[in-house]
């Protein structure tokens, strides 16, 4: 936040094949259909399934400056290598989803960092799409934010998803309102427990 309004900057992380790319673009059209300022700019790895892949993304009330992230708001992390290299880089009183599916760990952080930690791939695998690991994680981005609906989020998915994959529409609504649910229902935050 600015004095001036809203301003979010968020990196979105994990490896190749778990959806990183199409999760900050949906991001980044639910907050332009809600009217918000956006930048999107995608970071690959070794192009190829199971390679780095991450994605910044910035939201605000105002035209934003610089797309670069270099210190996230908020961070969603979907394996342990996007844990360890993004994590050190979140902000003071910023806020940390991470696919506890795939991460054992707590990361070392500042006790102000909110840290939710989501089943994401157990999830998706109890809605029949593992795929859908990464609606999950932005559903409970989503609930924790409240900038933004799960539900908007929703409606913004035609937009971003292939049309060969429409198919896959109501699983992937279905897993951002589990990701929004789990986020409301569990607190295994630092931040609350203070």
């Amino acid at each position: 936040m600015t004095a001036n309004g809203f301003y979010e900057e968020i990196i979105i992380a994990g490896f190749g094949g778990q959806g990183i790319m199409l999760t900050g673009r949906l991001l980044a059209q639910t907050a332009m259909e809600a009217g918000k300022e956006v930048t999107y700019m995608p970071s690959y790895g070794a192009e190829v399934r199971g390679g780095t892949a991450n994605c910044m993304v910035v939201l605000a009330n105002e035209p934003i400056a610089c797309p670069v992230v270099g210190r996230p708001d908020s961070l969603i992390v979907m394996n342990k290598a996007s844990l360890n290299k993004f994590a050190p880089r979140l902000k003071t009183g910023g806020l940390l989803i991470m696919n506890s599916s795939l991460i054992d760990t707590e990361p070392q952080l500042d006790d102000s960092i909110e840290i939710i930690t989501v089943p994401a791939d157990e999830l998706a695998v109890e809605l029949g799409s593992p795929k859908s690991a990464n609606m999950v994680a932005l559903g409970a981005y989503l609930q924790k934010r409240g900038h933004l609906t799960p539900d908007a989020a929703a409606q913004a998915l035609p937009d971003v998803l292939a049309k060969r994959y429409h198919k896959t529409l109501p699983v992937n609504a279905e897993a951002l309102r589990r990701g929004a649910e789990f986020a409301k229902a569990c607190c295994t935050s630092r931040a609350k427990k203070q």
